[in-house]
């Protein structure tokens, strides 16, 4: 029977040191976890945009990774619908409003096309204008200044002489 006891005894001792290393196994567990969780939370703290960013391409991996099933497709096509008619409906009402509050400011397509028609009229009675001049002066006899001007190689505009009064007046 000694030996059924000592047996027993060895059990007994086998059973409290896994308990003890278990124990020591969760608490050790324990701390590290609570270091992380910690650790965790600060960093989250620190960068919450940046948990979201995760969070959203997590996301977006397993979505992509995960086959859609008939079912999924079949609840999830109403939603999409949804969403897309919303959509829709936002744009088209920010295009109305838009286009109300260019009326109210007079910036239509017709008076837009007018402006731009008054515009191109004025630069081209400008260029008319000017180039009409242009050949008046060109067909024009050079007079005695623009002759001299012209011997000389001068091409400033002549400046006219002083007078004679001018002349004593400053001598």
């Amino acid at each position: 029977m000694t030996d059924a006891k000592s047996s027993k005894a060895r059990g007994k001792q086998a059973v409290a040191k896994v308990r003890s290393s278990a124990t020591k196994a969760v608490e050790a567990t324990s701390d590290t976890a609570r270091d992380l969780a910690r650790k965790t939370a600060e960093g989250i703290e620190a960068n919450p945009v940046g948990l979201l960013a995760g969070g959203i391409a997590l996301g977006v991996l397993l979505g992509a990774f995960v086959p859609r099933s008939a079912q999924e497709a079949k609840l999830l096509a109403p939603v999409g619908k949804r969403i897309s008619d919303t959509t829709r409906g936002a744009v088209d009402a920010a295009k109305d409003t838009a286009k109300a509050e260019l009326d109210v400011l007079g910036l239509t397509r017709s008076a837009a096309r007018d402006q731009v028609g008054k515009l191109l009229g004025g630069v081209v009675r400008t260029l008319a204008t000017a180039g009409a001049a242009a050949i008046v002066a060109a067909k024009a006899p050079p007079t005695a200044e623009t002759k001299s001007t012209a011997a000389s190689g001068d091409e400033a505009v002549a400046k006219p002489k002083p007078s004679a009064k001018k002349a004593k007046t400053q001598a």
